[in-house]
């Protein structure tokens, strides 16, 4: 067989193990998502090893994820980002603080010889929110557009940039020469989200004013993609993760007369081929090599970022005014971790600040923060008699 085209065989085969498990994980009442995610894991080197995460699948699976966040920001209320602009803030903080404690706490207790800077790091990759898993549970469900739905959004952006701030200082505290001036990176957040807000809403008010031009031989559907990775691409290199710049984009087209047919189009694509590569991919990225050399570790760390998360955006939320259901919701959604936290614990291997015993930990917990994720958020907005959802 020509190598050239195993991937085509590799695609074929990760849609159609995508299908069953989505179709399987719904006949047990839980969003298709899951189904995806442990699909992923059981075809992957964690298991039967038929399928790698190649270079080619990591680029599919990270536009799946753009369109996912993209969609996202079309389906959000602007108004209602607006408003849950001050209790996002207040969520975003409580899970900043609370699960890099726990994180610093942990790897204390759990690891003997450990250095304060390794502790000070795993608490910085706690602090990261991977929402695109809780969105997908979000849409599944439905309640992507609540206000509890708004209030994740809002505070996984506020978490993104608060972490790659921290972890600025953090690395430049451990080693200079790696590091990047504080100021300069909060110059360059600053930046894009000026240039997101100034170049984004005059060609919100440039496609409106060419609504007729626009509906032609699919130009509405090429200039959407268009912007979204173009926004992708310079929020990555402005240091803000690629999917806020997706996610702007998608809000950006929200305040459109073109808003209802965009995501109509984009989601046709997205959820026939890239978003299930995605969520498959996160499986396929698992291994289990070197887990029972470093398993009180391990546990430690997913049990400090669950439960620091928990906490901290449960007491957030509460202050916020949301009743203690909605808080619990809130709180959940904002549990997993994906690739960012992937990324900054690849820079902490690379620093030798960390070992491996850390990087372990962090991969078994995007495992099992991903696969809990959607099946405690169905858990928390299953309907229930006798007006439970007023406890305050």
């Amino acid at each position: 067989m020509d190598k050239g085209a195993i991937f085509l065989l590799e695609i074929g085969l990760i849609l159609l193990f995508a299908n069953i498990g989505g179709y399987i994980s719904k006949k047990f009442d839980q969003p298709a998502v899951l189904g995806q995610i442990i699909v992923g894991l059981i075809i992957g080197p964690a298991v039967f090893n038929v399928i790698k995460a190649t270079v080619f699948i990591n680029h599919m699976a990270e536009i799946g994820v753009i369109l996912l966040m993209f969609i996202a920001g079309l389906e959000t209320d602007l108004e209602d980002l607006k408003a849950s602009g001050q209790s996002s803030l207040i969520i975003a903080v409580g899970g900043v603080l609370f699960p890099a404690a726990f994180g610093i706490l942990a790897v204390f207790l759990a690891k003997s010889g450990s250095t304060f800077q390794e502790q000070l790091f795993v608490g910085v990759i706690l602090t990261a929110t991977s929402v695109s898993i809780t969105v997908q549970a979000l849409r599944e469900l439905k309640k992507l557009r609540s206000k509890q739905g708004m209030a994740i959004l809002g505070a996984a952006i506020i978490d993104d940039v608060v972490g790659i701030i921290l972890l600025t200082l953090v690395v430049s505290t451990v080693n200079p020469s790696e590091g990047t001036s504080i100021f300069l990176v909060i110059l360059k957040i600053i930046s894009f989200f000026a240039i997101a807000l100034l170049f984004g809403f005059g060609f919100s008010r440039v496609i409106t004013k060419y609504s007729d031009v626009m509906r032609r031989e699919g130009r509405l559907l090429t200039s959407a993609l268009i912007f979204c990775f173009f926004m992708a691409f310079i929020a990555e290199e402005m240091g803000v993760a690629a999917i806020i710049g997706a996610y702007i984009t998608g809000v950006i087209f929200s305040t459109t007369p073109h808003r209802n047919r965009v995501s109509h189009e984009i989601q046709k694509i997205a959820y026939s081929l890239f978003t299930p590569i995605f969520f498959v991919n996160i499986g396929l990225k698992v291994t289990f090599e070197g887990i029972g050399d470093s398993i009180m570790l391990s546990i430690a760390v997913i049990l400090a970022a669950i439960f620091g998360k928990i906490i901290g955006c449960l007491l957030g939320a509460k202050i916020s005014k949301f009743n203690f259901r909605e808080s619990l919701q809130i709180s959940i959604g904002m549990i997993p971790r994906a690739e960012v936290a992937l990324i900054v614990t690849s820079l902490g291997l690379k620093l030798k600040v960390i070992g491996h015993d850390i990087f372990t930990s962090i991969i078994l917990l995007v495992l099992v923060s991903t696969i809990i994720t959607p099946i405690l958020l169905k858990m928390a907005y299953k309907e229930k008699k006798l007006g439970s959802d007023n406890i305050a």
